[in-house]
């Protein structure tokens, strides 16, 4: 695959983006949507390379030759800049759609002026985002504001997403979601409520398991950091101690 990937690369000369041809990507969108009819909704624009067709759809990033009929899956690696121009161009769109959901739909922790922010899919009932929750401190401490997006991992309708809405629905959601996270009780209020929307924007961001963190690049993590290693990652110094996971 990579033999064949790096020989297909080679063979093309990078290039700025060009001007679409509305005709040819009108072709490929037919040709696309006779094979797979979800591509109906997917966004065609010219790839980092000449003579081939970028193809998004959610987060997901296929590349199509002119005519429709060969649709390539796999990463695009720059081989002089040692890059992955897809997986840069997936982080840029993760971030675009986290941004769009708005932190009036979100429990958020941090300062307004944050450094850095960090955007987690959690479970109340997940035992790694309960470790993640006490971590929040010192991560806002640090300068890094974390947004926080529920991700029942049974489903809607489950007894963890009925606790998420419950959550919500709580006066205090800071205070709410630090219980739900340690196991007490909660009044189990309903109301209007965006944790179904926040479920389905996991699943088309490609989120499996909680918690899954993403940076404010739209860099993705999946499973639970500690403080330190995230602050390391973030590009920020710090003095907090390193955490033992058992």
């Amino acid at each position: 695959m990579w033999r064949f990937l790096i020989f297909f690369l080679g063979s093309f000369i990078f290039s700025a983006t060009v001007h679409a041809d509305d005709k040819e990507i009108n072709q490929i969108k037919t040709e696309l949507t006779r094979s797979f009819p979800e591509m109906a909704k997917a966004v065609i624009k010219p790839a980092p390379v000449r003579g081939l067709y970028e193809v998004e759809i959610d987060t997901q990033i296929f590349y199509v030759t002119p005519d429709g009929k060969y649709l390539f899956m796999g990463d695009m690696m720059d081989l002089g800049a040692r890059s992955n121009l897809t997986e840069l161009r997936r982080a840029s769109l993760r971030a675009n759609f986290l941004n769009e959901v708005g932190e009036d739909n979100m429990i958020v922790f941090g300062p307004a002026n944050a450094k850095r922010t960090l955007t987690v899919f959690t479970d109340v009932d997940c035992t790694y985002c309960a470790m993640f929750h006490r971590d929040v401190p010192t991560l806002n401490k640090e300068g890094v504001k974390v947004r926080y997006l529920f991700y029942p991992r049974t489903g809607i309708g489950s007894e963890s997403y009925k606790r998420a809405v419950a959550v919500w629905c709580s006066a205090d959601r800071a205070k709410a979601i630090g219980v739900a996270k340690s196991g007490g009780k909660l009044d189990m209020k309903t109301c209007t409520n965006p944790v179904e929307q926040h479920y389905h924007l996991g699943e088309r961001m490609g989120v499996e398991g909680t918690p899954t963190i993403f940076l404010d690049n739209g860099k993705k993590f999946p499973g639970y950091l500690p403080a330190r290693e995230l602050l390391n990652r973030l590009g920020l110094k710090t003095d907090a101690p390193a955490t033992t996971v058992h």
